[in-house]
């Protein structure tokens, strides 16, 4: 299994143990209360979408993973399409940065 399979699955992982949040309202949520740990944000996301998702992460230190097209990030959650989805657990976002660490995706983490 490639790094990027292993990287979607984990995001599959998270989805079934409940340590997901998915669209809009629900990761917004998650990030104003501090249970976001790592986001993933479709490449193909409005530049709003973008600029809301960066600003809103940046003030609240959370990374932002900026992967993949709307398309295949919903599928990793059994979704149609997906814009953003969150990780809601320090041990499956761990995995998942690690999954990411050999790939040059990973320079797209904002920490500011």
């Amino acid at each position: 299994m490639s790094d990027h399979s292993k990287t979607l699955s984990y995001l599959g992982l998270a989805l079934r143990a409940g340590k997901l949040a998915s669209g809009d309202e629900a990761v917004l949520k998650a990030v104003r209360n501090g249970t976001a740990k790592l986001v993933f944000l479709a490449s193909d996301a409005s530049d709003n979408a973008k600029k809301k998702y960066r600003d809103k992460c940046g003030f609240y230190g959370i990374p932002v993973i900026e992967i993949w097209e709307r398309r295949e990030l919903g599928r990793s959650v059994g979704k149609p399409e997906r814009v953003v989805v969150a990780v809601t657990d320090e041990g499956l976002s761990g995995l998942v940065r690690k999954s990411l660490g050999n790939h040059a995706e990973v320079e797209q983490i904002d920490k500011s």
